[in-house]
C-alpha cells in the first residue's frame, strides 16, 4: 500500500503516527497518510518562523519571490494529471472536474507572482514641514492555511499564493478526509526550490493537529475554510495566540429564477451549481427560488436533466456524478432528506443512496412548497435540491436572505433593472447573474454573516497576509529640541 509522508522543514517523514485514508468510490482503504499530533506541528511552525526571519527567505526580492511562484506554477501545470488522479482517489471528485479544476489552479499561482512586486506602501502628505513619512507593507508573519477535503489544491493556491507573494511562510493542515493532492503538491513546493522552512504541508485530526496548529504561540494569521461550528473552535483558540483570522465557511445558496428567464439556461446552471461535484461545493446552489408561474414547468426540465446525468466511478472521464467523499457524510444528508419528506417535503426525483458499494447518493430534487423543510435550511453539501416558489420580487428577496449564511447566490432573469435591484437586495459576497460557479484568481471570493469574513482571490487577499509598517524620517539638521522646554 502507498505511503504518503508530510513535509516539515524542507523534509519528508512519516509523522508521529499512521491513518488510513479510504477510497470513496469502494469504501475500502487504499492508502496510508501521516498523522501530524502536537509535536510534529510544534516542529512546522518553528521552522515556518525561522525561515520567516532568517535565511534565503527574508532576503529575498519580492520579484525573486516571484519568479518562484511562477515555477511554482509550471509544475502543477505539468503534474495536473497526477495530481488531479490522486484528489479523484482520495476524495471520490470526477477526473473531469479535478483535472479541468487542477489545470486552471496554476493560473492562481501565475497571478499571484506577478502581484509579489506590486504590493506598494505609501507616502503620506505628513503635516510636519522636517518630516518625510510612508508606509511599508510587511508579512503579517506565520500562516496557518487550513483547508478541506473538497478541491483542497484550489483552495489552498488562494491561501498559498497571496501568502507567498506577500512574504509571509506558512503551515499547512490538509484535511484528514483525503489529503493525498496536498501531500503530493509538496514534492513540487520542494522542486521548485523553495527555502526549507517557508511551505510544510502536513495533515491529521482536529483535537491533536489542528487545535495545535491554530492556538499555536507562533502563528499569526490563521486561513480557514470549513464549516462555522469548526470556525468558532479556530477563532477561540486564536484568543491563545490573537493571530487575525480570514475565514469562508461555505453556505446555503440562492438560486432565483423569474419567469422572464432563459428557462434552458436557467436549468443548466441550476444543474452544474448543485449537482457539480457531487454537490461537495462551498457554493451550490441548494436552495433553488422559483416564480410560482413556472415552478412546475422548471422542475419537469431539472428532474430530467438530473435523471439523465451518469453516475458512475469517477476515475472515468464519462461519469458526471461521483460519490460523496465520506459514509458520515452520506449519513447526514439521507436523515435530514428523511427529516424533510417527514415534515410534508416531496421528492421529486432521487432521495436515496444509490446500490452497490461506495458512498453514492442520487441526484436529489425536494419539493419544499409550504412545509418547513430541514433540507432548504441545512448545508447538507451533496446533490440534493431543496425548491420553494415565490410571487413576487419582494417574497424573492425575502427567501434568498431568510439564511445566517451570505457566501453566493444566483439570479436569472433578463429584466435588466430588477437584475440591478436584486444585486443591491441579495446579502451574499458573490451574486452571479445568468450564470454560476463562475471563477477566476482576479475576483475576490468570499462571504457575508455565518458564510465567514476575509476575502480570497485578487489583490485583498495578498494585502490580508500583510501588516503596515509606518516609518518616521526627521529631515531637519538641527538638534532635536529639548523636550522640557517649553517653546
Amino acid at each position: 500500500m502507498q505511503r504518503f509522508q508530510q513535509y516539515i522543514d524542507g523534509v519528508f517523514d512519516d509523522g508521529s503516527a499512521r491513518f488510513d485514508s479510504i477510497d470513496p468510490a469502494t469504501g475500502h482503504v487504499w492508502v496510508s497518510m501521516p498523522e501530524a499530533r502536537e509535536d510534529d506541528v510544534d516542529r512546522a511552525v518553528k521552522a515556518a518562523e525561522q525561515a520567516l526571519w532568517t535565511g534565503a527567505w527574508p532576503a529575498m526580492t519580492a520579484s525573486v519571490r516571484g519568479k518562484l511562484l511562477l515555477k511554482l506554477a509550471d509544475l502543477v501545470q505539468a503534474n495536473a494529471a497526477r495530481l488531479a488522479e490522486l484528489e479523484t482517489l482520495d476524495t471520490g471528485k470526477i477526473i473531469r472536474e479535478t483535472s479541468a479544476q487542477i489545470a486552471y489552479v496554476a493560473d492562481y499561482y501565475r497571478y499571484y507572482a506577478g502581484l509579489a512586486d506590486k504590493i506598494e506602501g505609501s507616502t503620506l502628505p505628513i503635516d510636519k514641514a522636517d518630516m518625510e513619512v510612508w508606509t511599508r507593507r510587511e508579512p503579517v508573519g506565520v500562516v496557518a492555511a487550513i483547508v478541506p477535503w473538497n478541491s483542497q489544491l484550489f483552495l489552498s493556491a488562494v491561501k498559498i499564493g497571496p501568502a507567498l507573494a506577500a512574504g509571509c511562510t506558512l503551515v499547512i493542515k490538509a484535511s484528514e478526509d483525503g489529503p493525498a493532492p496536498m501531500l503530493e503538491f509538496a514534492r513540487l513546493v520542494h522542486e521548485a526550490g523553495f527555502p526549507k522552512g517557508v511551505v510544510n504541508i502536513i495533515t491529521g485530526f482536529g483535537p491533536s493537529c489542528g487545535s495545535a496548529l491554530t492556538r499555536h504561540p507562533g502563528i499569526a494569521h490563521i486561513a480557514f475554510t470549513g464549516g462555522p461550528a469548526t470556525a468558532a473552535h479556530v477563532v477561540r483558540n486564536s484568543a491563545e495566540n490573537l493571530a487575525s483570522t480570514s475565514l469562508e465557511l461555505g453556505g446555503k445558496s440562492p438560486f432565483i429564477v423569474f419567469a422572464d428567464a432563459d428557462l434552458e439556461s436557467a436549468a443548466n446552471a441550476q444543474v452544474a451549481g448543485i449537482f457539480a461535484a457531487t454537490g461537495q461545493s462551498c457554493v451550490a446552489g441548494s436552495r433553488l427560488l422559483v416564480e410560482a408561474s413556472i415552478k412546475d414547468k422548471f422542475i419537469a426540465v431539472l428532474k430530467a436533466k438530473a435523471e439523465a446525468i451518469r453516475i458512475g466511478t469517477p476515475l472515468d472521464m464519462a461519469t458526471e456524478v461521483g460519490p460523496l467523499c465520506t459514509a458520515r457524510q452520506r449519513a447526514h444528508i439521507e436523515n435530514v432528506v428523511a427529516a424533510s419528506v417527514n415534515a410534508g417535503a416531496r421528492i421529486v426525483t432521487g432521495g436515496k443512496a444509490r446500490a452497490g458499494e461506495g458512498f453514492y447518493y442520487l441526484p436529489t430534487i425536494i419539493d419544499c412548497d409550504g412545509v418547513k423543510a430541514p433540507s432548504f435550511e441545512a448545508e447538507l453539501f451533496g446533490p440534493v435540491l431543496s425548491v420553494v416558489s415565490f410571487t413576487n420580487e419582494e417574497e424573492a428577496v425575502a427567501l434568498a436572505n431568510d439564511t445566517p449564511y451570505g457566501l453566493a447566490s444566483g439570479v436569472f432573469t433578463q429584466n435588466l433593472t430588477r437584475a440591478h435591484r436584486m444585486i443591491r437586495r441579495i446579502r451574499a459576497g458573490i451574486v452571479w447573474v445568468n450564470t454560476y460557479r463562475a471563477v477566476s484568481p482576479i475576483a475576490p471570493f468570499g462571504g457575508f454573516g455565518s458564510s465567514g469574513h476575509g476575502r480570497e482571490g485578487g489583490l485583498a487577499a495578498a494585502l490580508d497576509f500583510t501588516r503596515t509598517k509606518t516609518v518616521w524620517l526627521r529631515t531637519s539638521d538641527d538638534p532635536f529640541p529639548d523636550p522640557f522646554v517649553m517653546r
